[in-house]
C-alpha cells in the first residue's frame, strides 16, 4: 500500500458527505458511526461561499471529539479551480495539527496532481483521488501508484456527464469501468475502492441494489450523501453471520491442521480461501466507532 497506514480508513464501508459550511452537522455526521466522513469544500460549497467555508472550517474542525479526527477528510476543490491552492494550504495545516486524517481529491486526471497534493499536505496525509473522468479513467494506474494514495473512489455521476452518457438504474454501461478501479487497485495493493453515491437518499431499494453491485464487483465502500445510507450500506458490504461463522470453521480447521491443505465441508482449503476467510473475519471485526471493510 502507498499511502501512509490508517485501518480505520482502510477498513471503512460507508464515506458520508457532509457540507463544509454546514458545522452544526459535522459532529452529528461522525455520530452516525460512518467509517469515515467527508467534510466537501467542492459541490456542496457554492462558488461565492467557498472562501468563508473554507475560513471557517478550522474553527469547526477543533471542536470535534479528538477520537473522531482520524475518520475525518476534506474534499477540496479539484486542480485547476481557483480554489484549490487555497484549499490544500490550508488542509495542510489541520492535517499537521491532527485535525483531520487526509485529503479527497475530486475530478483526479493525472498522478502528478497527487504528487503535487502529497507535497503540499505532508507525509502524514492519506490522499483518496476520484476518478470521474475519461482521462482520470486513462491514467488510473499512475493514479493508485501515486505517493500516499489509500483507496480509489469512483464518481460515477460526474463519469456519466464527462463521457455523456445516459445510464439505466443498473449502469451496466460503468462495469467495465467499475472492474478497472478493482483491478488497478489490486495491482497498486491499495486498500479495496470505493463505489459512488446513490442520489435518491429516500430510495432503499436502489440503495440496496447499488450497493450489492458494488460488492460484487470487488469494491469494499460507498459514497453516502445522507445519514440514513450509512447503516444500510454497512450491513451490506459486511459479510453476513453465515460468512462469519463458515471463515471461523476455516481458519480453526488450517489452524488444527499446522497450515496444511485441508478438506472442509467437501471443499478444499488452500491459500485463496483462507485469505477469503481471513478477509471475511476482519470485515466482521470490530473497529472502533467506525466499521471495517474488505482490502485486498
Amino acid at each position: 500500500m502507498s499511502g501512509p497506514a490508517n485501518p480505520a480508513l482502510a477498513l471503512a464501508r460507508a464515506f458520508l458527505f457532509v457540507p463544509a459550511d454546514r458545522p452544526e452537522r459535522h459532529a452529528r455526521a461522525l455520530a452516525t458511526g460512518a467509517g469515515s466522513v467527508i467534510i466537501d469544500l467542492e459541490d456542496a460549497v457554492a462558488p461565492a461561499r467557498k472562501a468563508e467555508a473554507r475560513d471557517a472550517l478550522g474553527a469547526s474542525l477543533a471542536a470535534l471529539p479528538a477520537e473522531g479526527r482520524g475518520r475525518l477528510l476534506v474534499r477540496v476543490n479539484a486542480s485547476g479551480t481557483p480554489w484549490h491552492g487555497d484549499d490544500c494550504a490550508r488542509a495542510a495545516g489541520w492535517i499537521a495539527d491532527g485535525l483531520i486524517a487526509g485529503i479527497v481529491l475530486p475530478k483526479a486526471e493525472h498522478a502528478d496532481e497527487l504528487h503535487r497534493l502529497a507535497a503540499t499536505v505532508g507525509p502524514k496525509a492519506l490522499l483518496l483521488p476520484l476518478i470521474e473522468s475519461a482521462a482520470g479513467l486513462a491514467a488510473v494506474d499512475a493514479i493508485a501508484g501515486a505517493p500516499q494514495v489509500l483507496r480509489l473512489a469512483f464518481g460515477h455521476l460526474d463519469f456519466q456527464a464527462d463521457l455523456g452518457m445516459a445510464c439505466d438504474a443498473d449502469e451496466v454501461e460503468l462495469a467495465a469501468v467499475r472492474l478497472a478501479l478493482v483491478l488497478a487497485t489490486r495491482r497498486a495493493g491499495l486498500a479495496a475502492p470505493i463505489d459512488g453515491v446513490t442520489p435518491d437518499w429516500r430510495d432503499a431499494q436502489r440503495l440496496a441494489a447499488d450497493t450489492a453491485r458494488a460488492r460484487r464487483g470487488g469494491f469494499g465502500a460507498k459514497l453516502c450523501i445522507h445519514p440514513e445510507q450509512v447503516a444500510p450500506v454497512q450491513a451490506a458490504l459486511g459479510p453476513s453471520a453465515d460468512e462469519v461463522a463458515w471463515a471461523h470453521r476455516v481458519t480453526e480447521a488450517v489452524r488444527a491442521a499446522g497450515g496444511g491443505v485441508v478438506s472442509l465441508d467437501g471443499r478444499m482449503v488452500d491459500g485463496p480461501v483462507v485469505r477469503l476467510a481471513e478477509r471475511w473475519l476482519a470485515l466482521a471485526a470490530p473497529h472502533g466507532p467506525g466499521d471495517s471493510s474488505l482490502t485486498h
